[in-house]
């Protein structure tokens, strides 16, 4: 690689001539001779190869990160208990949890006899088996005497089955 220059312009180029530009062993910069050493004409590669590439994150990951960011807020206590989702593509459960004590005081899930056996439903549990769970689950929350809890999204966005069991169980008495 040259650099050449002109009278006006000073050009970059690669041992071909151009119009207007003169050889690169006359060319000067202010009266100063430029002189460019090339042993080597082709740039050399560094000897070890960089792999540089981005972490591939399942969106199971990237929920139970939101999970656990949202944990960090919010915590059951034996007054407010957490009100935990989780959701797969076959079925619904739901816990209220008392984490100071590490206990389960109530679930609900779609495997459970009353919620499976009034609906028969093949591809995973829809909004209208969603709204029977948060019912079931205000139920059982209210037949212990718990009326306020934390509702723990489980990093699911709040659309959808998880809106529609908080939405039901909001409406049969529990608070949050």
């Amino acid at each position: 690689m040259a650099i050449t220059a002109t009278a006006m312009t000073m050009t970059v180029s690669t041992g071909l001539q151009f119009a207007g530009s003169l050889n690169h062993k006359q060319t000067s910069f202010l009266g100063v001779p430029l002189r460019l050493s090339m042993s080597n004409p082709q740039p050399s590669l560094p000897s070890v190869f960089l792999n540089v590439q981005a972490k591939a994150r399942t969106r199971t990951e990237d929920r139970e990160a939101r999970h656990s960011r949202i944990r960090k807020k919010i915590e059951g206590t034996p007054d407010r208990p957490r009100l935990c989702v989780f959701r797969s593509n076959k079925h619904l459960y739901v816990q209220v949890i008392d984490d100071s004590k590490m206990h389960t005081l109530a679930s609900a899930s779609t495997m459970q006899k009353p919620i499976c056996e009034e609906f028969n439903y093949t591809s995973g549990p829809t909004i209208e088996v969603a709204k029977k769970v948060g019912e079931f689950i205000a139920k059982s929350c209210l037949e212990i005497g718990i009326t306020k809890v934390a509702f723990d999204r489980g990093g699911y966005p709040y659309h959808g089955r998880v809106q529609a069991l908080a939405d039901s169980a909001r409406e049969h008495g529990l608070q949050f």
